[in-house]
């Protein structure tokens, strides 16, 4: 285990991270890790480093491996540090039918990156991840909690631009997410 003791989290993401067990019978505050996990990684540059997920199992009063199990095995969570946009690509059946890989290698050579990879500026990473659950509006990408559907080059063109002076980390979680109990 690492020392999560130099981790630390706002006291309002400690404090709804702790509420969140809550919404749960008692003994099953594992079900509050999906969560938990998320508002980690807005919080933490986009990423969980192994602190950071010491932090939340210590939090949660989890084992340390119950942690890592769970953030590495959903695409959503990622395990090294990631540009301010993660550029995540659907390449499942009807995204790849309808022209995904053809995207994938239009950023990629944008870019000047592959699968996986993020630019030397640290602006963007590349990420393909499976369904993404937009089928009927494919080839589509995700940027955050932003889908971005019925692509075409020049609409994946203007996205990387809207994107291209970004100082924050794209992220899943908006103001509201998590905070009702």
């Amino acid at each position: 285990m690492s020392d999560s003791k130099n981790i630390s989290f706002t006291p309002e993401s400690e404090a709804l991270i702790k509420n969140l067990t809550k919404r749960y019978p008692e003994g099953k505050h594992k079900s509050a890790l999906l969560p938990a996990l998320h508002i980690a990684q807005a919080e933490h540059d986009g990423w969980l480093s192994v602190p950071v997920m010491d932090k939340v199992a210590e939090l949660l009063n989890l084992q340390p491996i119950e942690v890592y199990e769970v953030a590495s095995f959903y695409s959503m969570y990622n395990l090294k540090p990631v540009g301010k946009c993660l550029i995540e690509v659907c390449r499942t059946s009807s995204c790849w039918l309808r022209g995904a890989e053809d995207v994938v290698k239009h950023i990629e050579k944008r870019l000047g990156i592959k699968d996986g990879e993020t630019t030397a500026d640290g602006k963007y990473t590349l990420k393909t991840v499976e369904c993404l659950g937009s089928c009927g509006t494919a080839p589509m990408l995700q940027i955050g909690q932003t889908f971005h559907e019925n692509l075409t080059l020049d609409k994946v063109d203007k996205i990387l631009e809207e994107w291209k002076d970004a100082t924050n980390h794209s992220t899943y979680l908006n103001t509201d997410t998590f905070r009702k109990i």
